[in-house]
Parts: C-alpha cells; sequence; structure tokens
C-alpha cells in the first residue's frame, strides 16, 4: 500500500437535498439530491483532477450511507477508509435555492449521525501513511469530541512521518459549545500544519488580528509554512515562513449562483497545484479559479473541474 495515495482526508458526508425553486424551505415541495460536506467536496475535486484520493468516514447502513458509497465510486475517490455503522444513520441537509448571489440557508439533521462516532479507531496506520498529503477541516474537528481525538492523532502522526497537511478552518460555530473552545482546537490543529488555509473573516476570529499580515504572521510564529487567506472580492493573499508574500487577484463572475463550496473548491485548487510542484502565486491563482467555477453552478461540488476542463 505504499505511496497508493496522493491525499487524503477524514470527514463527514451528508445527503443534500437542495430545492428547485426559491423561497422559504417550508413552502418548497421539489428537492434534487446531492452528496454534500467539506471535506468530500474537496476530495471530489482533487480526483476530478486525476489525484489519488482516499476518504475516511462512516455512514450508515440505510440509503444516504449507500448513496455516498455511490458518489464515492463514481468520483473514483478510494473508499477503503469508510465504514458502514450499523448503529448510527447517515445525517442528511435541506438547502435553499437562491438567484441573487446571497447565501443559501442550510438546515443540517446530523445530531447523533454515523460520522460524528469518528474515533481514533478509524485511524488505520498503513492506509494513512500510504498518502503523501493529509488534508484536514474544522468541520470535521466539531462533529464530536472523538472525532477531534481523531484528526489531532492522525496529523500528529502523519507529521511525525514527515507527510504534509493542509488545514481550512471551516468555522462552523453553530457545532461548538463555545467560540473560545472553537478557537482553541482549530488552532491547536492548525499549528500541526503546514498549509492553513482561512477565510479573512476566519483569521480575525481565530488570531485576533485585523490584518491578512497580522493572521498570517499569528500562525507562521507557530511553526506553519505558509498561509493563504481568502480575501472575498479581492482573491487572496499569501505569505510564508521565508518570508514570501503576495496578492492574487480574484476571476471576475458576473453571475453567482450558490456561494457553498467556494472555499472548498479554493482549497482544490492551492493543494492540486503545490502537490504538484507548482509556485505559490500559480497554486493561488488555480484556487481562485477553481473557486470561481464553484459558484456558479447550484450545488457543492457540481461545478469542480476535471483537468481538461481546468485548461491550464
Amino acid at each position: 500500500m505504499q505511496n497508493s495515495l496522493d491525499v487524503i482526508t477524514i470527514g463527514e458526508a451528508m445527503a443534500m437535498f437542495v430545492a428547485t425553486e426559491t423561497g422559504d424551505l417550508a413552502a418548497a415541495e421539489k428537492f434534487v439530491k446531492r452528496a454534500a460536506g467539506a471535506e468530500l467536496n474537496v476530495a471530489t475535486g482533487l480526483a476530478r483532477l486525476g489525484l489519488r484520493v482516499g476518504w475516511v468516514s462512516r455512514v450508515g447502513n440505510d440509503s444516504f450511507g449507500r448513496f455516498v458509497l455511490q458518489q464515492l465510486a463514481k468520483e473514483q475517490i478510494d473508499s477503503r477508509g469508510v465504514t458502514t455503522d450499523d448503529r448510527y444513520a447517515t445525517g442528511f441537509q435541506l438547502k435553499s435555492k437562491v438567484d441573487d448571489g446571497t447565501d443559501p440557508i442550510v438546515e443540517y439533521f446530523r445530531k447523533g449521525s454515523a460520522a460524528s462516532h469518528l474515533s481514533v479507531e478509524d485511524f488505520n496506520e498503513e492506509y494513512f501513511f500510504s498518502a503523501r498529503h493529509l488534508h484536514l477541516s474544522g468541520v470535521a474537528a466539531a462533529l464530536s469530541a472523538s472525532s477531534l481525538e481523531l484528526l489531532n492523532h492522525t496529523a500528529k502522526a502523519m507529521k511525525a512521518k514527515g507527510k504534509t497537511i493542509s488545514f481550512d478552518p471551516n468555522l462552523r460555530l453553530v457545532l461548538w459549545k463555545s467560540e473560545a473552545e472553537m478557537v482553541k482546537q482549530l488552532n491547536q490543529l492548525a499549528f500541526q500544519a503546514d498549509w492553513v488555509l482561512p477565510g479573512v473573516k476566519e483569521g480575525v476570529i481565530l488570531t485576533g488580528q485585523k490584518t491578512p499580515e497580522g493572521i498570517a504572521d499569528f500562525y507562521l510564529d507557530k511553526g506553519v509554512k505558509t498561509v493563504v487567506l481568502k480575501t472575498g472580492a479581492d482573491g487572496a493573499w499569501f505569505k510564508t515562513a521565508s518570508g514570501e508574500k503576495g496578492a492574487v487577484a480574484a476571476v471576475k463572475v458576473d453571475n453567482v449562483v450558490d456561494t457553498v463550496g467556494a472555499g472548498d473548491g479554493f482549497a482544490v485548487g492551492v493543494i492540486s497545484a503545490l502537490l504538484e510542484g507548482k509556485t505559490l502565486s500559480q497554486a493561488v491563482s488555480r484556487g481562485n479559479k477553481i473557486g470561481s467555477l464553484a459558484i456558479q453552478v447550484i450545488g457543492d461540488s457540481e461545478g469542480l473541474p476535471t483537468r481538461s476542463a481546468l485548461g491550464e
């Protein structure tokens, strides 16, 4: 199994029902079913670009769980690290349809889900060590204490093996007991990463700093090698431990359809390019490009391109 994967990630996937008409979810009568989950979105985007990707999770022994497994097979994502749990159900979510570029309303039904029972028992050393890069997100960290323990254990083990690690905070305050606890736990994970990818608003919350450079320095001082900040309409800004820094302009989008998944698309671009040996500027540029594609379609991963569609 040595070096059989380029990237491995851990997270929860849910069945997602997207309303087909705008308005209050309570009034919606028709929905389209998709698979959703921050880490699954990243895994999907990387797999479409031709990288060998493994995704570790738990799903229920139910129709939603089978649907998630079918999506993994469809996207050619390695599912050897996925456990079908007979005790707990697969989570699901409802998402409103918007057509004015605003964020859709998302309602989650995930409490007590199979994935929330992820634990250190799901760490298969041989499987994880077969990958050269680990990607983690703050969503999986927020699922439960046992899931957080798994992420910390995995990050420590992969770092000790000399693997590279990326971390996207993906703040979900509603899943945490308090903002202070969220900040503490996510920063502990971030400090173990090589590449930290927050949004600038997330960075302000996590570090208390008000500027991109202040946010970056907070993490660089803790041993992180590269910090890339998503700065919204301005694009992205980066700084490295060696002092390299710069801004990359956003890709102009005339028609924003669905903002959910933009950050995951950005992560796909940055991670894939860096693993291919591209420069940091090239990686951030690809992140901006894929993020812009993600917001032009309905669904969390429908806009993530194949290698040929990327056009590089």
